[in-house]
């Protein structure tokens, strides 16, 4: 006989359950009953916990991306910095991107709020990476942080998302790069800064 699960172990893997129905059937179809059949336990179990079907996924959703935690790197420059983060994203949250938005259509138009919003809701409270990665390049020297607006430090990390949803399959690194080199560093970095070995004025 199945030992019971209880605790953390059952509410981890309630939310598991919800995280791969969210992903198979998209929140428009998404209901306790039918996480209840994938993680098989029944709706008052799950419905203790989370009393309907937009709490539950804000949960998974949560639960999810905490299972690949990014990391702030500490390469010594921006370049590296960026890059390390778009290639942690790119490896282990391409799915994710694409859940996020599009499997979530039906929820932003029931609530009428947006990625973003959904973006700063799951982030609340969290202490941001950027934030680190571009004190250390300003205390570097790299860029005047009174000229960089938030619109230009998330640029990188949003052609990532539009790549991701307009190919459904991670980037390869050359893509990344481009996105750094080309589009990203020209825009923020000071005057005569050195990047990948060639001075940009």
């Amino acid at each position: 006989m199945a030992e019971r699960r209880r605790g953390a172990e059952l509410e981890g893997a309630l939310l598991d359950a919800a995280w791969d129905e969210l992903v198979a059937v998209g929140y428009a179809h998404f209901t306790l009953d039918g996480v209840a059949a994938r993680a098989g336990t029944s709706r008052p179990v799950i419905h203790r916990r989370w009393p309907d079907k937009q709490q539950l996924m804000i949960a998974a959703l949560a639960h999810a991306a905490a299972r690949h935690p990014v990391s702030v790197p500490d390469t010594g420059s921006l370049r590296g910095d960026i890059l390390a983060l778009l290639r942690d994203i790119n490896a282990t949250r391409a799915h994710f991107v694409t859940a996020m938005s599009i499997q979530l259509a039906a929820y932003y138009q029931e609530t009428g709020t947006t990625p973003a919003d959904l973006r700063d809701r799951l982030h609340a409270g969290c202490p941001t990476t950027l934030g680190a990665v571009f004190d250390r390049a300003a205390d570097r020297g790299e860029i005047d942080p009174e000229r960089v607006t938030d619109r230009m430090k998330s640029l990188p990390f949003d052609l990532l998302r539009h790549e991701l949803l307009t190919t459904n399959t991670p980037a390869a690194d050359t893509v990344l790069e481009e996105i750094v080199d080309t589009l990203f560093l020209p825009l923020v970095l000071t005057s005569a800064t050195v990047v990948h070995g060639k001075a940009v004025h």
